[in-house]
C-alpha cells in the first residue's frame, strides 16, 4: 500500500459546494487499495483563506471580476460587495483561528499541550490483510464517501476494564470485537448510516497478520466476526468487513469499557428510552446480565450506566435488539453534541479533545488531534433524520443454532447500496446536486477498440457461491465481437463482490477514457471504472453481481429501499417480559 494521508479525504481540491455547505473538507483517500502497513503523513494543512489573502493583496481572483480597479457608482457597489464577502470570509477564518489558539494556547502550554493530546492517542495499522478492495472513484463533483469502522472491545487488560466488565480471569485473554458498526457518510456529506453486524455472526474471515507482523492467522469460514480482533487486531476486523461488503473502509476507531464511560460522562449523559422499567439481572434460566436498572421512560445515562445500556442483550431479547439499543445511544450522542455546539464551542471542544484522545485507539493515518478534528467536522452537517441505523438480517447458524448467526442473502442489498453510495433513508432533497464538476478539462477520446488489450477475470464466486465456469471467456468473446479484438480471458479467477474495470493510474485521463469505452461496450456504469497504481493494463473483473448475460443489466438501488427487517430505528426499547421492572423493588 502506498503512502497514506488524510488531507482532503472525500473531496478533490477546490470543490466550491463543499465550502458552501459549511465544511471545509481537508481529508482525502487513505490509499488506493487495502493492504496492511503503509506509511502516514502528519502534516497539518495550511489555514483556510491563506490563498484568498494573497489574492486580496494583489486585487485579483475573487470571482466577481477581472481584478481591475472599478470606478464610479458601479465600482463602489462592487467594492461594498467584495468587502461584505471578505468580511464573511474573515469571520470564518478567525473562528477557525480562535479554535486553534484555544487548543494550542491553553494554560500557556502551546505546542506542549497539543503534543500532550497527540500522545494520548493510540494507533495501529489500518488493515490487517489484503482484501483487494479499492477506494470508490470520485463522483462528478469530485467527492467520495467516507467509511469508518467503529469497534467496541471487551478487553480486560486494565484494572478499570475489569472493574466495569467483570471477568478478572480474562485479563490475559485476547480481546474480542463485541460491538461493530460501520459509519458510512455519503459523498455529499448530507446523509449517513450506522450499519451493525451482531457479534456472533459467522462470516468469511480472510488471512490476517498480527499487529506486530510476527504472526499470520489463516482464513476461516466457521468463526464469528467478533473473533477478528484476536486474529490480528482492529486491522483484521476492518479487512473482514471489506471482504464481506466489497466497500473500501477508510479508517477504524476502537473504544473499550472505560472509554465508553468516560465519553458518556464528558457529554453529560446520553438520552435513551425504555417502554417499561428494565432490570437486566440473572434469573433461574439465564445467568449473567449487564445490571442495567431503569424505570420506564427517557433517561440520560452516563458512567457505568451508559456501559450497561450498551451491553444489555437479555432484557432486549436478542443481539439484533442490542444493536438497536446501541444505535439509539449513538443517535442520542450525536444529537447531544449538535445541541452543545461541540464543533464550534471551544470549551466543549477542549473537554472532548482531552477525554476523547484518552478513550480511543485509531488507525495510524488519523492518529493526530488535527486529523480527528477534521474528521469530526465532516459529521456536523448530517441531520439526525438523515442518519439511518441498520442491522443486517440474520438467521441461525446451522452448526450452532443456539449460539451463532449467519447473514441472510438479503443483506447483500445493503452492501450494494453501501458500495454505490445510495442513501439508506428517504428523507433527502430530490433536487440535483449543485456545484461545478471537479474538473473542466475536455474529456479524452478513447483509443480504437482493436488497439486496447483487455484482460477479463472471473470473479463470480465473490459472494460465496461457486464461480460460473467459463464466465471470463464468455465476456472476452463478447468484447471481441464488439471490436476489442485483443480481449483475452485470464487463466486464474479472483472473487469480486461487484464488477470493476481497473486501469493503470499512470495512464491518467487517457487510461480512464479507454477503460470507460470497455464499460460502455458492455453496458457497465462509469462507477465501475477505477484507477489502480498496480495495474499493468485494463483488467475487467466480472463480479458476483453479473453471473449471466453479456450486457450488464443491474437493477438500480433506490434510496431507502432496504431489505425487510434491516432498519432498526426505535423511539423506545421494548423489554423482554422476564426483565421488566416495576420501579419499586
Amino acid at each position: 500500500m502506498g503512502q497514506n494521508s488524510v488531507r482532503r479525504e472525500g473531496t478533490q481540491p477546490s470543490v466550491p459546494h463543499a465550502r458552501e455547505r459549511g465544511w471545509d473538507d481537508e481529508l482525502h483517500g487513505a490509499g488506493e487499495a487495502t493492504g496492511a502497513g503503509g506509511g502516514s503523513t502528519t502534516s497539518v494543512p495550511a489555514p483556510a483563506g491563506r490563498a484568498a489573502r494573497r489574492r486580496g493583496a494583489t486585487g485579483s481572483g475573487d470571482g466577481d471580476g477581472d481584478g481591475t480597479a472599478a470606478s464610479g457608482a458601479g465600482g463602489r457597489a462592487a467594492a461594498r460587495k467584495q468587502a461584505k464577502k471578505a468580511g464573511k470570509r474573515k469571520v470564518l477564518r478567525w473562528s477557525a483561528i480562535a479554535v486553534s489558539v484555544v487548543i494550542l494556547g491553553t494554560a500557556g502550554a502551546g505546542y506542549a499541550y497539543y503534543q500532550h493530546l497527540n500522545n494520548n492517542i493510540q494507533g495501529g495499522v489500518r488493515a490487517g490483510g489484503d482484501s483487494g478492495v479499492k477506494k470508490a472513484a470520485p463522483n462528478a463533483l469530485g467527492d467520495t464517501p467516507l467509511n469508518i469502522l467503529l469497534i467496541g472491545s471487551d478487553s480486560r487488560a486494565s484494572a478499570a476494564n475489569v472493574a466495569l466488565g467483570g471477568g478478572k480471569d480474562l485479563k490475559d485473554d485476547k480481546p474480542r470485537a463485541d460491538v461493530q458498526m460501520l459509519l458510512h457518510v455519503s459523498a455529499d456529506r448530507q446523509n449517513a448510516s450506522l450499519i451493525s453486524i451482531p457479534r456472533d455472526t459467522v462470516v468469511p474471515i480472510p488471512e490476517c497478520r498480527s499487529e506486530d507482523g510476527k504472526e499470520t492467522f489463516p482464513a476461516t469460514t466457521n468463526q464469528p466476526i467478533n473473533s477478528t480482533l484476536a486474529r490480528g487486531g482492529p486491522g483484521c476486523t476492518l479487512t473482514t468487513w471489506e471482504t464481506l461488503t466489497g466497500a473500501y473502509i477508510d479508517h477504524w476507531m476502537m473504544v473499550d469499557f472505560a472509554g465508553v464511560v468516560a465519553m458518556a460522562d464528558e457529554v453529560g449523559g446520553v438520552p435513551v428510552c425504555v417502554k417499561t422499567g428494565v432490570w437486566d439481572k440473572s434469573n433461574a434460566i439465564v445467568k449473567g446480565g449487564s445490571g442495567l436498572k431503569l424505570p420506564e421512560g427517557t433517561h440520560e445515562v452516563q458512567g457505568e450506566q451508559a456501559l450497561q445500556w450498551l451491553r444489555t442483550r437479555h432484557a432486549f431479547g436478542s443481539d439484533q435488539n442490542r444493536a438497536k439499543a446501541q444505535h439509539m445511544y449513538l443517535n442520542g450522542m450525536l444529537k447531544k453534541l449538535q445541541q452543545q455546539n461541540a464543533w464550534t464551542d471551544t470549551g466543549r471542544l477542549m473537554g472532548l479533545a482531552e477525554t476523547g484522545t484518552e478513550a480511543i485507539k485509531v488507525s495510524d493515518e488519523i492518529k493526530s488531534v488535527a486529523k480527528l478534528f477534521e474528521l469530526g467536522m465532516q459529521l456536523k452537517n448530517v441531520k439526525v433524520d438523515r442518519l439511518s441505523t441498520i442491522t443486517i438480517p440474520t438467521k441461525e447458524y446451522p452448526a450452532r443454532p443456539k449460539e451463532w448467526l449467519e447473514p441472510l442473502a438479503s443483506s447483500e442489498k445493503i452492501w450494494s447500496m453501501l458500495r454505490e453510495d445510495v442513501a439508506m433513508d428517504k428523507n433527502g432533497d430530490k433536487a440535483p446536486a449543485k456545484g461545478k464538476p471537479a474538473s473542466a478539462k475536455p474529456k479524452k477520446t478513447a483509443a480504437a477498440p482493436a488497439s486496447l488489450a483487455v484482460t477479463v477475470v472471473n470473479g463470480t464466486d465473490g459472494n460465496g457461491e461457486p464461480a460460473v465456469e467459463g464466465r471470463a471467456k464468455t465476456i472476452a468473446t463478447a468484447l471481441q465481437e464488439k471490436g476489442f479484438t485483443e480481449a483475452v480471458s485470464a487463466q486464474e479467477g479472483k472473487p469480486g463482490k461487484g464488477t470493476v474495470i481497473v486501469y493503470p493510474k499512470a495512464s491518467g485521463d487517457q487510461g480512464r477514457a479507454d477503460a470507460e469505452s470497455v464499460a460502455t461496450a458492455l453496458g457497465l456504469p462509469p462507477s465501475t471504472v477505477r484507477a489502480d497504481a498496480a495495474a499493468e493494463g485494463i483488467v475487467l473483473t466480472v463480479g458476483a453481481d453479473w453471473r449471466e448475460g453479456t450486457t450488464y443489466e443491474k437493477s438500480q438501488d433506490k434510496a431507502g429501499d432496504l431489505p425487510e427487517g434491516a432498519s432498526d430505528k426505535a423511539e423506545c426499547m421494548d423489554v423482554y417480559s422476564v426483565y421488566k421492572w416495576d420501579g419499586k423493588s
